[in-house]
């Protein structure tokens, strides 16, 4: 029998994404046993902390003691709050143990901003890895070693899985149950929960927020120029002139500051504005490229299809309002300009 520990942080953490994972894979093992099968998983919280109060006290969580604990066979790690630094620091006990069950043979999977406590063990340099898209730029900052791949929903490396942000921690329970029991009782608990299994990308749900705190004054004034020109045609040459910057040096350093090339940076502006358009659902697909300034059809869906996962037609049926219902429109330009 599989032990599997749901570990709690010291801090502010995802309370959904512990009591979630518990429930669902609680009820795989339920059904396994219906099936003439042994236990497959023993599965407990645990954690350095006694206890840990949520959601400004209205919720706790009492975990094990996991200094009780002997080797875990799967490691899982929570959504944590956004103070990453306080958190990584708070952890440190927590963060050592995590390494320790690796190394003696447990795997590790990472719920959303988990990633930050699987990352501060050092096991995720030079692998890939995945996160809230929301949270990127921090762990960027914080593990420059890493392979971060954002679009993806599930990655997986050697004994180690990391996923996207939110609710998407439930496509990463499915995998689990597919991975330790089978997928005829993976499609059971996502037929139970409503969940979709066959979702694989988190682009759809980008929100693109400009990096521009970064104390580059004339890549701040080219980010602007290009999100007040979206319809535009201009000249990257020109502009950096008009900065007073050779191109080369431009490019350079555009890319530090944003992580993006500056046509990278282009369309994504672009795409985020276009979202927004077809998210109200007035105007037509052609209409919306024509207003973000392209006038080859082909160009626009592969670029959009390329950002967001979906087609501009498929990404309107998605989230227009005649096709969802009430939906709040993005305000693009404060979305952009943070």
């Amino acid at each position: 029998m599989k032990n599997v520990i749901i570990v709690v942080p010291d801090g502010n953490i995802n309370l959904s994404s512990i009591t979630g994972s518990f429930e669902i894979l609680s009820r795989a093992n339920e059904y396994w046993q219906k099936m003439g099968n042994r236990p497959m998983m023993q599965i407990r919280i645990a954690g350095f902390v006694p206890e840990l109060k949520l959601g400004t006290g209205f919720f706790s969580v009492s975990p094990a003691d996991i200094r009780k604990i002997g080797k875990a066979d799967l490691v899982i790690i929570p959504s944590l709050s956004y103070d990453f630094d306080l958190v990584l620091k708070n952890n440190s006990e927590l963060i050592t143990w995590i390494h320790d069950q690796y190394k003696n043979g447990a795997e590790v999977a990472s719920i959303c901003t988990g990633a930050f406590l699987l990352a501060g063990t050092g096991l995720l340099d030079g692998k890939a890895c995945s996160t809230h898209w929301n949270a990127a730029t921090d762990f960027k900052r914080l593990f420059p070693n890493v392979n971060l791949q954002i679009d993806k929903l599930i990655t997986v490396e050697p004994g180690l899985y990391t996923n996207g942000g939110a609710y998407s921690f439930l496509n990463m329970i499915l995998f689990l149950i597919e991975k330790y029991f089978d997928r005829q009782t993976a499609i059971l608990c996502s037929k139970i929960f409503q969940i979709d299994i066959e979702r694989n990308s988190q682009s759809p749900f980008f929100i693109f927020l400009a990096q521009k705190n970064h104390g580059d004054e004339q890549v701040r004034q080219a980010q602007v120029f290009i999100e007040e020109n979206v319809s535009e045609k201009f000249s990257f040459e020109k502009l950096a002139f008009d900065l007073a910057i050779s191109r080369r040096n431009f490019d350079r350093r555009f890319i530090k500051a944003t992580g993006n090339t500056p046509v990278e940076y282009m369309q994504r502006v672009k795409v985020e504005v276009a979202k927004n358009t077809l998210e109200k659902g007035r105007k037509s697909i052609f209409e919306v490229m024509n207003e973000v300034g392209y006038s080859d059809d082909k160009a626009f869906r592969e670029v959009f299809k390329r950002i967001t996962g979906l087609s501009p037609l498929d990404y309107k049926a998605k989230f227009a309002k005649e096709a969802a219902g009430s939906v709040i429109p993005l305000n693009v330009k404060n979305s952009i300009a943070k």
